[in-house]
């Protein structure tokens, strides 16, 4: 089984100082003989949703988690996620690094690859969110009510 990464970022590239759901777009990496190799880079179309009532909406977070299954992605990867973590954890792994651009979290997520496998297996309702900084954490994520 081979992992899809969707890796919040900015338009220069950069991973983005805000929530998930507010990248400009999502690059899309597919683990290949324990490498990641882009395959495509997808807008985010749904940035500019209205919640001028409601930050973290759920009908936004619905739209995205929609378009990145459809792109077969399990894992995603930011530097934040914002109030949608339980909805985005009940269909993909959530990744939170503090590396500025993708290529400099490369070498960490590939090292931790096992990890992520194993959690992708596992019979659950919600995936554990990861923290990557020089090593990794997993912790469970907190629904809201």
């Amino acid at each position: 089984m081979k992992l899809k990464f969707a890796f919040a970022v900015d338009n220069k590239g950069n991973f983005k100082d805000d929530h998930f759901g507010e990248a400009d777009k999502y690059i899309i990496y597919e683990e290949n003989e324990g490498d990641l190799v882009r395959i495509s880079e997808e807008l985010n179309t749904k940035k500019d949703m209205d919640e001028s009532h409601q930050h973290g909406l759920k009908k936004k977070g619905n739209s995205i988690s929609r378009l990145l299954k459809e792109k077969g992605v399990n894992v995603l990867v930011t530097k934040q996620f914002g109030k949608n973590l339980d909805i985005v954890s009940m269909h993909f792994i959530p990744v939170l690094v503090s590396s500025e651009r993708p290529d400099e979290a490369f070498e960490i997520i590939k090292k931790n690859l096992f990890w992520l496998r194993d959690e992708w297996k596992r019979d659950t309702e919600r995936y554990n969110l990861f923290s990557m900084k020089s090593g990794l954490m997993k912790t469970a994520v907190k629904t809201r009510k």
